[in-house]
């Protein structure tokens, strides 16, 4: 027994630096979401804010790289924050952690590390994400973003699109197709910043945890540039 007990400890020990490790990786990545939108939005030729102010949640991907999308499912992982409220029209929330998988991604963005943010413009697209896997073109449609402050938002792609990607790679931001890739909720990466189970619809919709100090920067910076939902009044009531 004593032998046992002696092994549960050891390997419990040695467990230890590895939560920590993994604690402090996913936190670097929330930082890291905070900066790249902080940066895009701080640059002339960024995100129509009439775009930005219509959108009921925001994804971050920081920094993917072409050879985490191989066979087998290895992803690019981010972070989601939604305006709260049942109608999308409170503050923006505490961050969902978020995977990206596969589709053509891989053969678009060459082998530079590459920063992606989608605009996600409807509550059914918001809330079909926040529940499970969804599928870009086919679950969700989407389209490359229009980019420029003077870009119209009123194009028949911007119009039909459940979700707008953008991405930025060697400091060139542009719209990018992310059709055929997957996003969903990374439940396991939100156990590792919140040290609890969470559904990322519970971190969303009912505010079941704070804005962690990592992503304070990722949260104030949407809540300064864009604190109120300007959708169409009946399209929030979807």
């Amino acid at each position: 027994m004593k032998r046992m007990i002696s092994s549960l400890v050891a390997f419990a020990m040695m467990a230890l630096p590895l939560t920590a490790a993994d604690d402090k990786k996913e936190a670097d990545r929330l930082e890291n979401c905070g900066t790249v939108l902080k940066e895009i939005l701080d640059i002339p030729d960024d995100i129509p804010q009439d775009l930005l102010d219509k959108a009921e949640c925001v994804i971050v991907y920081p920094s993917v790289l072409k050879a985490a999308f191989v066979i087998g499912g290895s992803y690019g992982r981010g972070a989601m924050t939604c305006r709260t409220g049942e109608h999308f029209t409170g503050p923006w929330s505490a961050p969902t952690m978020m995977a990206l998988e596969g589709g053509s991604v891989g053969f678009q963005i060459g082998g530079q590390a590459t920063d992606f943010v989608l605009l996600v413009l409807n509550p059914r697209g918001a809330r079909s994400i926040l529940s499970s896997k969804v599928k870009l073109g086919a679950d969700a449609s989407a389209a490359a973003g229009p980019k420029g402050r003077d870009a119209s938002a009123s194009t028949d792609a911007t119009l039909r699109a459940e979700v707008l990607t953008y991405s930025r790679a060697r400091g060139l931001f542009a719209g990018i197709s992310l059709e055929g890739s997957t996003v969903r909720p990374d439940n396991d990466g939100n156990e590792r910043v919140y040290h609890k189970k969470v559904d990322a619809k519970d971190i969303v919709f009912k505010g079941a945890v704070a804005v962690p100090p990592s992503a304070q920067k990722l949260v104030a910076t949407l809540n300064q540039k864009s604190p109120k939902n300007l959708s169409d009044p009946n399209s929030l009531k979807e």
